[in-house]
């Protein structure tokens, strides 16, 4: 049984969720079991991408080597949660202070405002626009 705790128009409620059968759940809140049926879940539609192909377009260029971390008296800026980066708002060799929104990262349909954090000259951006990150990716480093 897990259990969980919410605080609703400043009301605390205790919420145990027990097993779930046939779309029937039983859950306690503060102590009062209740029997709850749930929605059927609908199978999703498999999403296709389509590509346009070409019998003139040259290979795919390999990716490029990571850039290499930062070193002595450099920040990094590591994503702080997994996520898509969205936006950026600064180049390579542009000057930022540490309040600078540097760019955005979205994770669980949220846009996060990433910042500098320290004041300095961005050295490098190790990631791209709509590119996954995962939690500690170095997004970018600040020199």
């Amino acid at each position: 049984m897990k259990e969980y705790k919410y605080k609703i128009n400043g009301h605390e409620y205790k919420v145990n969720v027990g097993d779930i059968e046939n779309n029937i759940a039983n859950i306690e809140v503060n102590g009062v079991p209740y029997t709850v049926e749930l929605e059927e879940e609908k199978a999703a539609k498999p999403v296709i991408k389509r590509v346009a192909v070409s019998n003139d377009a040259p290979a795919a260029a390999p990716k490029a080597a990571a850039k290499p971390a930062a070193a002595a008296g450099e920040y990094v800026i590591a994503s702080p949660l997994p996520g898509v980066i969205k936006e950026f708002f600064v180049k390579e060799g542009q000057q930022v202070k540490a309040s600078d929104v540097v760019c955005i990262l979205e994770a669980m349909k949220m846009g996060n405002e990433i910042h500098a954090g320290k004041d300095g000259v961005v050295k490098s951006i190790n990631v791209a626009k709509d590119e996954s990150v995962l939690e500690g990716t170095t997004i970018m480093i600040i020199a």
